[in-house]
């Protein structure tokens, strides 16, 4: 089974339903496949063969749509790049997955331009500028019907780590698919008409919903920029079913005053993932939108290894803290904590999270050391360190090498950012262990604050102490004014804000 085929079949059922929307526009099914297919037809007529490597960089619009099917109809690799990201970055993307050719947004076309001399596999720079219809109403709308396999390569993600240049994650159609699955095994069934809000860039995560959406005959429907309250009036007017959010935008969200009293009910799973949650902004958007808090756990490695719903998030079960988990074991995937020699340990035991999946990676593309490093036995060793208990509900303390060893403790950044988010003045908070002459490193607190609220050093550590004891709390609290550095997709720089602190040390980690 394939993408494509799937993708035209739907298109012919639901022809005359509409498929995407963006602002004042919108595309029937029937419509976007032809557009999908005419496109498709003016990239196969410039020679680009099935498996070449196709970049492409925007933001949601309408015309992304085209770029989803006309890459998939052609049988061309999509590489997505990401908008908000540099030309050092494209440059690297580009260069890893030796690119034929990228479509870019007008806006971005300098980007590309800037890093082409670098570029020597990059035959055509495809600008979508404000000749782009006429161009294309201008190529041939007739379904090329490419011959695809199951394991013919669909999509290469770049991570969206924090540290080191991204890593190319490889996808056959097999896997994409296996992956649309399992996300969506779990959620409330989408039936034609429902509409998916895409907040997030569909080159990340979001993508993931695209196809699943169009599949079953639901609309989506495309935001180029977040802005709280634009988001809201869409949310409520578009009668949103399905939206998937990073934690720092439902936390902004939530602040929101016009959030309150909306008319939520047409929303069926609002998926919260892509990073840790605190427990105060989980609670917060339940009493907001209601019991439709969705959390899964994953990577672009291995996703949706972990997913829960409403009713388990939020249950008080026996042996289990739900809201403290990031999602019970999914029914079609295998997850195990494993020890420094990749061998499983017991319930309730730290270690690395190891998951295997149908739908997880085939490896890294143009990279065999760093598959073999990650790909064990067919387990994807995810570098994140968590606890699993009995009942199956996974635990993340922390990313490996952001742990923080304080006078022979380790301490996890999560647990302390988890704890500081419950001041009803901070609004973002990032932790980071620093160097101290007598405990080797100790954690420091970085928070920025809500808007007219004060909070002082003193109450921030005297709740860490309230919640986790005295040896965890916070060595010093840095209040700042401008928000925490942020990747691409929305992912704490922890990094970026410790290397100041570590000049002159040799190592990145203390020692008493």
């Amino acid at each position: 089974m394939e993408v494509t085929s799937l993708m035209r079949r739907a298109a012919a059922a639901f022809a005359d339903r509409e498929a995407v929307t963006h602002e004042a526009r919108s595309l029937t099914f029937g419509e976007a496949w032809e557009r999908g297919c005419r496109l498709a037809n003016a990239l196969i007529a410039l020679g680009l063969k099935p498996g070449d490597r196709v970049a492409v960089l925007e933001d949601n619009c309408l015309e992304a749509s085209d770029c989803f099917l006309a890459l998939s109809i052609a049988n061309l690799v999509r590489v997505p790049l990401y908008a908000r990201g540099s030309s050092e970055g494209h440059l690297h993307m580009m260069t890893n997955t030796a690119c034929k050719a990228v479509i870019v947004a007008e806006e971005y076309a300098d980007d590309i331009r800037e890093v082409q001399p670098d570029l020597p596999d990059l035959a055509h720079i495809l600008v979508r500028d404000a000749g782009y219809d006429d161009w294309l109403v201008a190529q041939s709308p007739v379904d090329p019907m490419v011959e695809i396999k199951p394991d013919d390569y669909y999509i290469i993600r770049h991570t969206g780590g924090t540290t080191g240049k991204p890593k190319a994650v490889a996808y056959t159609h097999w896997t994409w698919l296996a992956t649309a699955r399992d996300w969506f095994y779990n959620h409330p069934p989408v039936e034609p008409g429902d509409a998916c809000l895409h907040i997030a860039p569909i080159s990340h995560a979001s993508g993931y919903f695209f196809i699943p959406i169009w599949l079953s005959g639901g609309r989506n429907v495309m935001v180029d920029k977040f802005d709280p309250l634009a988001t809201i009036d869409v949310v409520e007017r578009e009668r949103i079913a399905y939206l998937l959010v990073v934690p720092t935008i439902l936390s902004v969200l939530n602040q929101d005053p016009t959030a309150h009293g909306r008319d939520w009910s047409a929303l069926k799973c609002l998926v919260v993932t892509s990073a840790p949650i605190a427990d105060a902004t989980a609670l917060k958007a339940r009493e907001i939108f209601g019991d439709v808090l969705y959390q899964g756990y994953g990577q672009t490695e291995a996703v949706a290894v972990a997913y829960m719903g409403p009713k388990e998030w939020f249950a008080e079960i026996e042996g289990s803290t739900p809201l403290r988990a990031c999602g019970r074991v999914s029914p079609f995937a295998m997850l195990e904590i494993w020890d420094e020699d990749n061998k499983p340990v017991p319930f309730g035991t730290a270690g690395q999270i190891a998951a295997r999946i149908d739908g997880q990676m085939v490896g890294y593309w143009n990279n065999p050391e760093a598959t073999a490093e990650r790909l064990i036995n067919g387990w994807v060793l995810t570098g994140d360190i968590g606890i699993l208990d009995r009942n199956g509900y996974l635990y993340l303390l922390d990313r490996a090498d952001d742990m923080i060893v304080s006078g022979g403790y380790n301490i996890w950044p999560l647990e302390l950012e988890n704890a500081i988010s419950f001041h009803p003045a901070v609004l973002e908070v990032a932790v980071f262990g620093v160097p101290h002459e007598k405990w080797g490193e100790t954690p420091l607190a970085a928070v920025v604050l809500k808007p007219g609220t004060v909070a002082t050093e003193e109450e921030i550590i005297a709740l860490c102490v309230e919640h986790l004891g005295s040896y965890k709390k916070p060595g010093k609290v840095v209040i700042r004014d401008e928000p925490l550095p942020k990747t691409a997709v929305g992912k704490l720089r922890r990094k970026d804000l410790r290397e100041a602190y570590w000049v002159g040390h040799s190592r990145r980690i203390g020692g008493s």
